[in-house]
C-alpha cells in the first residue's frame, strides 16, 4: 500500500483504540492532571526528606525521569527512579518515596510498596486506582487517583504532574509554569497533528525517514537523553520497531568506536536523530558536530531542536514530537500502535511463577 500520512483515513487505519486521539488530547490531560494533584490533600510535612526515590515501570517511571532532571536543575535534595521490585538499601524513615502506577497493579511496584513501609519512609500513591490505591488507603497514605483506562504510555501527564505538584506543594523544587506548558503542548498538537501536510510536519518527516531503517536517537546532554530514552519506549511500543538510544558525553566514550565496522553488521541503512535544546555549551556543540563528521558515512544524521522555554517545557514538547513520530511510524509499519501482545503473554506467564 502507497503511503500517504496526510490521509486521516490511512493514518488511523490500524488505530481502533484511540492512540492517535489520546495523542492529540495530551495538553488536555496535562491540564486535568495540574487541576486534580493541585486540589489532592498532602499531609503538612515540614522536613525535608533526605532523597526522594519514585518507584515504577515502564509509563509509569517514565514522569520519574522528568522529575529528576527537574531536581537535577533545581533541587537541593537527591532524586532517584527506582524500576525493581526492591527499593535500595538506603531508604529509610527521612526518605520520600512516590509509589507510582497507572493501573495499581503492577507486581515490580507492589512489592517495593511494600519495602518503602516496611523501611519506614512518607509514601504518597499516585494511580487510577487497584491494589495499591487499596493498599496505600488501609495505610493512611496519601494517594493521588487520576483518571484510568488507558494505556499507561499514554498517560505521562497523569503520572508525571502530580509528582511535580506534590514536590512543590513540599518546597523541594520551584513552581513550574504549567500555563505555559500547556500552551506550548497546544502549538505542538497542531503542529503535528494529521491535518498538518507531511511538507510542513517535522513529525510526519522523521517517520518516513525511520521507516525500514535502524534508528539511534542520541540525546545532546542527560535531560535530553531522558527525552531519546522516552522516543525509543514509544517507538518500540507504539512502531514496533528496534531503535537505540543514548546520551552525549558517555556515547563519545564508547559507542562511537561501534560505528567503525556498523556498515558490516548487515543493516541496510542506518539513521541518527540528536534531539538538543539549541543552547548547549560550546563543548557539547562541538561534540556533536565532530560526531556527526565521524560517523556521517555510514549513517543518516539530523539534529532536532526542542521547542520551548523552561526545562519541562523543552522537555515535554521534544517528547510529544516523538509520540507523533512512533504513530506515524506505526501507520507505515502497518501495525496497531495499542497492540502489546508480547507483554501480555510474558505478564501471564509471569503470573504463575512464585
Amino acid at each position: 500500500m502507497h503511503h500517504n500520512l496526510d490521509d486521516a483515513s490511512y493514518v488511523l487505519r490500524h488505530d481502533p483504540k484511540g492512540m492517535y486521539q489520546l495523542t492529540v488530547d495530551f495538553p488536555k490531560q496535562v491540564r486535568k492532571a495540574w487541576e486534580i494533584a493541585s486540589a489532592a490533600p498532602l499531609p503538612n510535612w515540614s522536613a525535608k526528606p533526605d532523597v526522594v526515590v519514585l518507584t515504577g515501570l515502564g509509563g509509569s517511571a517514565v514522569g520519574g525521569d522528568f522529575v529528576k532532571a527537574i531536581f537535577d536543575d533545581s533541587s537541593k535534595v537527591p532524586f532517584i527512579v527506582n524500576r525493581d521490585y526492591h527499593l535500595p538499601h538506603y531508604v529509610g524513615g527521612t526518605s520520600l518515596v512516590f509509589a507510582t502506577s497507572y493501573s495499581g497493579n503492577t507486581e515490580e511496584t507492589l512489592s517495593a510498596y511494600a519495602d518503602a513501609k516496611k523501611a519506614g519512609a512518607s509514601i504518597i500513591v499516585v494511580t487510577s486506582g487497584g491494589k495499591l490505591a487499596e493498599l496505600a488507603r488501609a495505610d493512611g497514605f496519601p494517594v493521588i487517583i487520576i483518571p484510568g483506562g488507558q494505556p499507561p504510555r499514554t498517560a505521562l501527564g497523569f503520572m508525571l504532574i502530580p509528582v511535580l505538584v506534590a514536590c512543590e506543594k513540599l518546597g523541594l523544587i520551584p513552581a513550574q509554569d504549567y500555563e505555559g506548558l500547556i500552551k506550548l503542548l497546544e502549538e505542538c498538537a497542531n503542529a503535528y497533528r494529521v491535518e498538518e501536510p507531511e511538507v510542513t510536519n517535522l513529525s510526519k518527516k522523521i517517520a518516513l525517514h525511520l521507516k525500514g531503517n535502524l534508528g539511534t536517537i542520541y540525546g545532546l546532554g542527560s535531560w535530553q537523553g531522558i527525552v531519546a530514552n522516552r522516543w525509543k519506549g514509544q517507538i518500540n511500543e507504539n512502531s514496533k520497531n528496534m531503535i537505540f538510544a543514548n546520551a552525549f558525553p558517555e556515547l563519545n566514550h564508547n559507542e562511537i568506536l561501534g560505528w567503525v565496522k556498523a556498515d558490516e553488521q548487515g543493516v541496510k541503512k542506518w539513521l541518527t536523530l540528536v534531539l538538543q535544546d539549541g543552547t548547549e555549551s560550546p563543548k557539547m556543540k562541538a561534540r556533536a558536530e565532530v560526531t556527526a563528521g565521524l560517523i556521517a558515512s555510514v549513517t543518516d544524521f539530523h539534529t532536532i531542536n526542542a521547542p520551548g522555554r523552561t526545562l519541562i517545557e523543552k522537555m515535554l514538547g521534544l517528547a510529544f514530537l516523538g509520540d507523533f513520530v512512533s504513530l506515524y511510524l506505526a501507520a507505515l509499519n502497518d501495525v496497531d500502535p495499542e497492540n502489546i501482545d508480547h507483554i501480555n503473554t510474558l505478564k501471564s506467564k509471569l503470573a504463575g511463577v512464585g
